[in-house]
């Protein structure tokens, strides 16, 4: 059976993302069922949040599926891991939004926010989470089929 355009999308934006990194010696992860180690970094790793209905125009029903895409770096001081993690956002932001269509899967990339998290107890380690929203549609009765 094919997969859900939903899968497809994530399937795409991987694909983007790991692209982008490559010229940054860097990896994408999707959804990790464990912490990446230290030796892993820097890596992106990009985690579907939520899959909600918009709209139920006629047959086709209108969605909105939110990814979190989480840049981790590490740095030796003085280096900066939000400054090598900034600069891994960017790419996986550029991307994202390149081609707002994911090759026609979706209508709209739409970027939510970004934060910052710094661990107190390791400076020399940086996160920083940014959400996007994909917009597609799909038939009512058929997950697989663009609407």
């Amino acid at each position: 059976m094919p997969n859900s355009i939903r899968e497809q999308i994530l399937q795409a934006a991987v694909s983007r993302i790991a692209a982008s990194l490559a010229p940054l010696g860097a990896e994408v992860h999707r959804s990790p069922t464990v912490a990446l180690t230290r030796e892993q970094a820097p890596a992106v790793v990009v985690f579907p949040e939520s899959d909600e209905v918009i709209d139920r125009p006629n047959d086709r029903v209108e969605r909105e599926l939110v990814i979190r895409v989480v840049a981790l770096a590490r740095a030796v001081p003085p280096a900066a891991p939000e400054t090598e993690a900034d600069a891994l956002l960017v790419a996986a932001h550029a991307a994202l939004m390149d081609d707002p269509g994911l090759n026609g899967l979706a209508l709209a990339v739409l970027e939510l926010d970004c934060e910052w998290e710094v661990e107190d107890a390791d400076s020399v380690v940086a996160a920083i989470p940014a959400r996007y929203a994909i917009r597609y549609r799909t038939r009512a009765h058929d997950l697989t089929q663009r609407g």
